[in-house]
C-alpha cells in the first residue's frame, strides 16, 4: 500500500519553510543594515573633491606677502593669494555652503552690541578678531585706527565689512577731543602728558567717548571696549553667544565685568595666537582663594606677579544717558554710580606676549630710555617695564633666552599639575571657530571684495578722503573714512549733564592681588 502524507506532515513542512524564510530575511537585514549605515556615513564625510567656493583672483593685490619661488631677482608682485596665505587660508572647505554668508544678523535680534577698539594691528590679526566676535553675536565695531590698521589697503578691507566703522586719527578728531569734557575734569588727569602706555590709555578713553555717541545713534544696546589681542569667551551662557549672555543680565545692572584670562604659551615660535594657543591662566576672581594663593609662587613663572600684564578684566556697559568711559577697563556715569555685576564663568581671553616679536614691537613704539627710572614714565605694569629694558639692551639670543624663561611654559609636568589644580585651563572654542572661518573662505572673500573696490578707486582719492564727516547731515554714521567735524554739542549730547556726580579716578590696568607673605614656606611647592 502506498504511503500518503497526512495533514500533520503538511503542517510540519509548511511551518519549517516559514521559519526558514523568516531566518533568511533576518540574516539578510542584519547583513545589509551595517553596510547601508557605513555607506551613509561615507556619503556624509565625503567632500567629493570640492574646491574652495571662493576662487583666488589672478589680479594683483598690494599686500605684504611672501616671495614666490623664482622671483628673487625681480620686483615682488603681491596678490590676493599673498594676503590669503598670510591669513592661513585652507583650500579644503569645512563649510561648503558658505557662499552667501554675510553675517547680517538682522534688526530684530537683541541686544545689539558694539565693540570699540583702538588698534594699529595688521589685517592678519584684525580680520579673525572681527569675525570671531560676529559669530558670537556682536553687531557693530568702531575701530579707531593708526599705523598698519590705517594704511589704505588694510583700511579698505575693514571698510568693506558690514557693521565695521573705521575712524582715523585726523587733525579734526584730535581738535575735537582736545575740547572734550574729559580734558576739563580730574578723573583722568593723572594720565595726561605722559608717553607710551599712558598716552594710549588717554587716547582709548577719548575714543570710547566718541564711540558712545556713535553706538547710541546706531541703536546699540551695549558697548564693550576690547583690544585686538583680546577675545570674549561667553562661557556660562545657554549658548556660546555674548548676545545671549548679555540678554540674561538683570535689567537694573548697568555694567558687566568680564574677568580676564591670560594666555600661557607653550612654544616660542607662535605665529597665529588665536589658533595656536589653548592654555590660559585663570583670573583670581574665578579661583578659590586657597588655590590662588597656594599656587601663587610657581604660577608667577619667575616674574614679579601672577599675571604678566593687567588682571582687572574688561567691562560692557548699557548705553544710556550720561554714560562715560572710566579708563580702558571700566565705564561710569556722570549722574550715578553704576550697578556692576561680575560674571562667574565668562571671561576675556588676553593673548599677551604670545609671540617673541611682541618684545621688540613694544620697544619700537616707545622712545623712553631703558632705565628702571625712565620706564616708569612709560609703562604702568612691572612686566612691561622689564620687557622693554630687555628688548632695548639685550642681544637677540639673550632676548630669546629671557622670553623662554619668563613667558614660555615648557615644563609639561608642571603645566599638567597646574591644569589639574585649576590654575590653568584649556579653551578650544575660539580656536575652532577661527580655524573654521579660515577654511570656509570667509577671510578670502572679504579680501577679494576689498580688492574689487581698490581696483575702482585710486589710492590717491582714498588718502584724500581721510577727513570726511563722522556724522552726516541726517545724523547717520558714515560708512567710509571718518574724521570729526560736527559741532561739539552734537558730538557729546549724551554727556551733557550737571556736576552732581563726578565719580572716582579712572581705573588703570591693575595687577592681581599679591599674598601678604611672599615666602616659599607659605606657598605649596608643586615640584616637591
Amino acid at each position: 500500500m502506498a504511503l500518503r502524507p497526512n495533514s500533520s506532515s503538511f503542517a510540519s513542512v509548511s511551518l519549517f519553510s516559514s521559519h526558514y524564510a523568516f531566518n533568511y530575511r533576518l540574516l539578510l537585514l542584519l547583513t545589509l543594515l551595517p553596510l547601508s549605515l557605513a555607506f551613509f556615513a561615507f556619503l556624509l564625510q565625503w567632500r567629493g573633491g570640492l574646491t574652495d567656493p571662493i576662487p583666488l583672483s589672478p589680479h594683483p593685490f598690494p599686500f605684504p606677502g611672501t616671495v614666490h619661488p623664482g622671483s628673487e631677482s625681480r620686483p615682488v608682485r603681491r596678490s590676493v593669494s599673498d594676503c590669503v596665505n598670510l591669513l592661513g587660508q585652507s583650500r579644503s572647505p569645512v563649510f561648503p555652503y558658505f557662499k552667501d554668508w554675510n553675517f547680517d544678523f538682522g534688526s530684530d535680534l537683541r541686544p545689539k552690541i558694539c565693540i570699540v577698539s583702538s588698534t594699529s594691528a595688521g589685517i592678519e590679526q584684525i580680520l579673525p578678531w572681527i569675525f570671531y566676535h560676529k559669530v558670537i553675536g556682536v553687531s557693530d565695531f568702531s575701530l579707531f585706527v593708526e599705523g598698519k590698521a590705517a594704511s589704505p589697503v588694510v583700511s579698505k578691507v575693514l571698510e568693506s565689512i558690514p557693521g565695521v566703522k573705521v575712524i582715523y586719527r585726523t587733525k579734526e578728531l584730535e581738535e575735537q577731543q582736545a575740547q572734550s569734557r574729559i580734558w576739563n575734569e580730574t578723573w583722568l588727569a593723572k594720565f595726561f602728558y605722559k608717553p607710551c602706555n599712558y598716552e594710549l590709555f588717554v587716547k582709548q578713553s577719548l575714543n570710547m567717548e566718541v564711540a558712545i555717541v556713535m553706538s547710541r545713534d546706531a541703536g546699540m544696546d551695549w558697548i564693550i571696549h576690547l583690544d585686538t589681542d583680546e577675545l570674549i569667551h561667553p562661557a556660562g551662557a545657554h549658548e556660546y553667544s555674548v548676545r545671549r549672555l548679555l540678554a540674561d543680565v538683570p535689567g537694573d545692572v548697568d555694567t558687566v565685568i568680564f574677568p580676564n584670562y591670560e594666555s600661557s604659551v607653550e612654544r616660542d615660535d607662535i605665529k597665529e595666537p588665536f589658533t595656536e594657543v589653548s592654555m590660559f591662566k585663570k583670573n583670581y576672581d574665578h579661583l578659590p582663594k586657597d588655590v590662588y594663593f597656594g599656587n601663587y609662587i610657581v604660577a608667577t613663572h619667575g616674574n614679579s606677579n601672577y599675571f604678566l600684564t593687567y588682571a582687572n578684566g574688561k567691562s560692557a556697559a548699557r548705553i544710556q544717558d550720561h554714560l562715560r568711559p572710566n579708563g580702558a577697563h571700566r565705564w561710569h556715569n556722570y549722574m550715578k554710580r553704576p550697578i556692576e555685576m561680575k560674571l562667574a564663568e565668562a571671561a576675556v581671553l588676553h593673548y599677551t606676549y604670545t609671540k617673541f616679536s611682541d618684545l621688540t614691537s613694544r620697544r619700537d613704539r616707545c622712545g623712553c630710555k631703558p632705565t628702571k627710572e625712565d620706564v616708569k614714565r612709560c609703562f604702568m605694569l612691572n612686566f612691561d617695564r622689564s620687557a622693554f629694558i630687555i628688548a632695548s639692551t639685550a642681544t637677540e639670543e639673550e632676548m630669546l633666552r629671557w622670553y623662554r624663561d619668563h613667558v614660555v611654559w615648557t615644563n609639561k609636568a608642571l603645566n599638567s599639575k597646574l591644569l589639574k589644580r585649576g590654575v590653568f585651563t584649556r579653551i578650544y572654542s575660539p580656536m575652532a571657530i577661527i580655524q573654521g572661518l579660515r577654511e570656509s573662505g570667509v577671510f578670502n572673500s572679504v579680501v577679494q571684495s576689498a580688492q574689487t573696490i581698490l581696483s575702482r578707486d585710486k589710492l590717491s582719492s582714498v588718502e584724500s578722503s581721510n577727513t570726511s564727516s563722522i556724522i552726516d547731515k541726517h545724523r547717520v554714521i558714515s560708512s567710509g573714512k571718518i574724521g570729526i567735524r560736527e559741532s561739539q554739542a552734537t558730538a557729546r549730547r549724551i554727556l551733557e549733564t550737571n556736576d552732581k556726580f563726578s565719580g572716582d579716578s579712572a581705573i588703570p590696568p591693575l595687577s592681581p592681588p599679591v599674598p601678604d607673605d611672599l615666602t616659599l614656606e607659605s606657598n605649596e611647592r608643586l615640584n616637591s
